[in-house]
């Protein structure tokens, strides 16, 4: 290989050959064949599944049934806030010391 242009070829079939590897490898076929020929689904996964669906509904039930007290609910608490307005609270302030120290200059 003493001319300079088989050399230059040779270093870009090199690169050539260097990226067409590294887009086969990051294009993964390995992973399109797994998936065809895929394994039934874990049965825990499954189970998981439907009890995350169970535990949802559960959710919601219960989201509407709170809504739905505290509509009922709305009368008495306004007579409740409209009590505590008409009594008189005092508030005192006080000061306390510092929580930290510093000794330095």
């Amino acid at each position: 290989m003493g001319n300079h242009v088989v050399r230059l070829y040779a270093l870009a079939l090199a690169i050539l050959v260097f990226f067409l590897a590294w887009a086969a490898i990051a294009a993964r076929p390995w992973e399109a064949e797994a998936s065809a020929g895929a394994a039934p689904p874990d049965p825990r996964s499954t189970e998981l599944a439907a009890q995350e669906r169970r535990v949802e509904r559960k959710a919601r039930r219960l989201e509407r049934l709170l809504a739905s007290r505290e509509e009922a609910s709305v009368p008495t608490r306004v007579v409740a806030s409209e009590q505590a307005a008409a009594t008189p609270v005092a508030v005192r302030v006080v000061e306390a010391p510092p929580t930290t120290r510093s000794r330095s200059s």
